[in-house]
């Protein structure tokens, strides 16, 4: 992933590319070499010679790295999720608020477009259904599919919610390490909207989709396709009365009607863009002073990793017949 952000930020115009830290001095010169710039093994090394920085290593390091580099008034955007526990993610979000440093997280998928389309529709959900599934990946190994994969939609739908949690259930299975392959939770908020995950990645296809039940619209959209469609209330008003009428009438008969074609549907209006190049340019933007937020904070972060845990506490909790 790395190498992914670093490709990305030297294409930039509101920034330069200093260096690349990797233990690796292989790795880290032959990136260097690609990007042109500097290669070090020691990240201590960007301590003075850089405005922001981005950590992509294995979450058990997260903490360590980012207090580091807030200590020194240095910007940080931590990849998913912000710390490997929620004490550690409080801990850089306590310290970057005491440094008054920006920090973000690198949920990247809250930039997607089909995501960012979604939220101009500044609709209020009161029922979201997501599911996230893909073959093993053989990468981040050191934590469950909650904290791989499940994440991404924990950080969404917290964020399309608004509402703090009021209950947590949830029920997950480990097959190939210690941590859990396969989850599904069920999250009830204090306004009385209600989620459904699911998140697996021991799947034989690869499903990123979402549904989304509100007062103003139904949504049905496809992460992984770019794609969606919304049908609103008030674009099927004289729908809803025709059925009415028709109800009234006791030798109408409904078995001729197709559903579908009564309906009015609309193409969800995506402006398709780079996930990764939107949440680095919201982060510079932060950075410079330009925006008064990155696209994901240290807090929403750590939100999305408080409730992680609750749904992994809620695992443990299961017990099977």
């Amino acid at each position: 992933m790395g190498a992914i952000h670093a490709k990305v930020y030297s294409q930039l115009d509101e920034c330069r590319l200093v260096a690349v830290a990797d233990s690796d001095p292989v790795r880290a010169e032959a990136l260097a070499q690609k990007h042109g710039c500097a290669a070090i093994t020691d990240c201590a090394e960007l301590i003075g010679q850089v405005d922001a920085v981005t950590i992509s290593a294995p979450t058990i390091q997260h903490r360590q790295l980012a207090g580091k580099f807030i200590e020194h008034g240095i910007a940080v955007m931590i990849e998913k999720p912000l710390a490997a526990s929620v004490e550690q993610g409080r801990q850089i979000v306590d310290l970057a608020r005491r440094k008054n440093v920006v920090v973000a997280v690198g949920h990247s998928e809250r930039c997607n477009p089909v995501v960012q389309a979604m939220k101009r529709l500044n609709i209020e959900p009161k029922f979201i259904e997501a599911n996230r599934i893909s073959p093993y990946p053989f990468r981040s190994m050191d934590i469950g599919v909650v904290l791989d994969v499940m994440i991404h939609d924990i950080d969404i739908i917290l964020s399309l919610a608004a509402s703090p949690i009021r209950k947590v259930d949830a029920v997950g299975v480990n097959v190939i390490g210690e941590h859990e392959d396969i989850c599904n939770a069920r999250i009830v908020f204090e306004n009385g909207c209600i989620a459904n995950i699911t998140a697996s990645r021991l799947a034989i296809k690869t499903e990123r989709k979402v549904r989304v039940f509100s007062s103003q619209a139904y949504l049905s959209l496809d992460y992984l396709k770019k794609e969606g469609i919304v049908i609103k209330a008030d674009g099927n008003v004289d729908v809803v009365d025709w059925i009415r009428q028709k109800q009234q009438q006791t030798d109408f008969d409904f078995g001729d009607v197709n559903w579908m074609d009564l309906l009015h549907i609309e193409q969800l209006d995506i402006q398709d863009a780079e996930p990764l190049r939107v949440e680095q340019q919201a982060f510079l933007k932060a950075v410079a002073g330009e925006s008064d937020r990155p696209e994901v904070t240290a807090e929403e972060g750590l939100a999305a990793m408080e409730c992680a845990e609750q749904i992994l506490q809620a695992v443990k909790q299961h017990r099977w017949q």
